[in-house]
């Protein structure tokens, strides 16, 4: 399969050259860049684990504290504890991807999800949720789930990593907006526990045999970025170009121990942490904070729909526009724009002011890909995976403490108010700082041109 990839037989040319050639749609689709044939792997995943988990832990938020007697704050600590989890995991995750390729983490994360559901639907008390969600689910979800895709569209493309990294991204809420509801729906008609271990059977027989087609990188099976011919090697000692391509495409080179001495690392980092805390809280909280503001279990899970499906488009226009403008520009602006969402909802009960809030906040996550493509564009190919998962370690501490605090917060006052105060001074702290990466980028792209136009 991988020989059909890298060369065309004689027949094969001669059939792309007929005139029947526009009319056969698998002469179209063997043309398509091997690279988005990964990025739809690792995007169906993302479907998966966005509808089943991401966006479905909100789902199962209610009826897992009334069944098992908790206390929301105790409910988020459960969700916190993962976060945490993964944080410390993530170093290392991004040194393994970026030396062993995303297969091997990815499969064992589908192994770990659909394992994990399947006994979370068993547990009756907190520890033994607590053992299941933590030891079992979490252990490698966003590793396998989220580091590893990213990481795979960084590897694949340079010139439209904004785009490839919002495809990965915006399989999230595509999840959401289709998986979500249904599981909802399975939790109303079934009940938790059975949604749970269907959850867990899904990730066993859908999740794993995606991640089975997974390739690191163009150079591991003799291609290279943008579909380019590769000179004739052994695919053993393909990986050998990797730093050519970088020269290639006069891409910086830096590694994880430089990019921790650069203000720019630690800047990306503070103003990840205040968002990630701010967007993490709302997801972890939507349905129990859209039942404080007057709807029903049900109608909360509408709007949770909703913000899956208006996060959707606003994935991909964002990606499309950041491929083209300022990419820390455009991140300020949508953190902007997420603040005044929020405004509305601190007066007012309304629909309009919930619908409001749920359309433009979700441009915190549609600006999530720009953000990393910034990374991408800061830090070069080689040593992503590693510098991404060190950055994790530090950010994730934010949507950690976020949701707890939240959820304690409205157990002593039974009100969401002081939480929202409190995420949108958040959010003006990360638009803030991410407003200083503007000018350190616009330099970097220059200097990128420069090279380009004297090799």
């Amino acid at each position: 399969m991988l020989e059909n990839v890298k060369n065309h037989s004689a027949s094969d040319d001669a059939r792309h050259d007929s005139p029947m050639k526009n009319r056969n749609p698998f002469d179209r689709l063997s043309k398509i860049y091997y690279g988005w044939r990964m990025i739809g792997l690792v995007s169906a995943l993302r479907i998966l684990g966005g509808g089943l988990h991401q966006y479905g832990f909100t789902v199962f938020f209610l009826p897992v504290s009334q069944d098992l007697g908790l206390s929301r704050a105790s409910t988020s600590l459960a969700f916190s504890l993962a976060r945490a989890q993964g944080s410390f995991v993530s170093p290392l995750v991004g040194y393994l991807v970026d030396r062993r390729g995303p297969k091997p983490i990815m499969v064992t994360a589908a192994l770990l999800a659909g394992i994990g559901y399947i006994l979370f639907s068993w547990v009756h008390s907190y520890t033994t949720f607590l053992i299941v969600y933590l030891g079992v689910i979490s252990i490698s979800f966003t590793a396998g789930f989220i580091h590893a895709p990213t990481i795979v569209a960084n590897s694949w493309f340079i010139h439209l990593r904004a785009r490839a990294m919002t495809v990965v991204s915006a399989a999230v809420p595509l999840g959401g907006a289709i998986i979500t509801p249904l599981l909802a729906i399975a939790v109303t008609m079934l009940g938790w526990r059975w949604a749970a271990f269907i959850a867990g059977v899904l990730f066993l027989v859908i999740g794993l045999p995606l991640c089975m087609g997974v390739q690191r990188s163009p150079e591991s099976i003799g291609m290279t970025l943008d579909d380019e011919p590769l000179p004739s090697k052994s695919r053993q000692n393909a990986d050998a170009t990797a730093p050519k391509a970088t020269e290639r495409y006069n891409e910086p080179d830096v590694t994880t121990r430089a990019a921790m001495r650069m203000p720019i690392f630690w800047i990306l980092v503070l103003s990840m942490t205040a968002r990630s805390a701010a967007f993490t809280t709302v997801t972890t909280h939507f349905v129990p904070l859209m039942v404080w503001k007057g709807l029903s279990q049900t109608e909360a899970s509408v709007f949770l729909a909703g913000f899956a499906i208006f996060n959707l488009p606003l994935h991909f226009l964002l990606g499309w526009i950041g491929d083209f403008v300022n990419k820390p520009k455009l991140v300020a602006v949508c953190i902007l724009v997420a603040i005044v969402s929020m405004l509305p909802m601190l007066w007012s009960n309304s629909l309009w002011a919930l619908w409001l809030f749920t359309a433009l906040y979700t441009l915190l996550d549609a600006s999530i890909p720009v953000y990393w493509a910034s990374v991408g564009d800061f830090f070069g190919r080689k040593s992503f995976g590693t510098i991404r998962g060190t950055m994790n370690f530090f950010y994730t501490w934010g949507s950690v403490l976020g949701p707890v605090i939240a959820g304690a917060v409205y157990d002593r006052t039974q009100s969401y108010s002081a939480v929202l105060n409190g995420i949108a001074v958040s959010l003006v702290f990360s638009a803030a700082l991410t407003a200083l990466l503007i000018k350190p980028w616009a330099e970097t792209r220059q200097r990128m041109i420069e090279l380009a136009a004297n090799p």
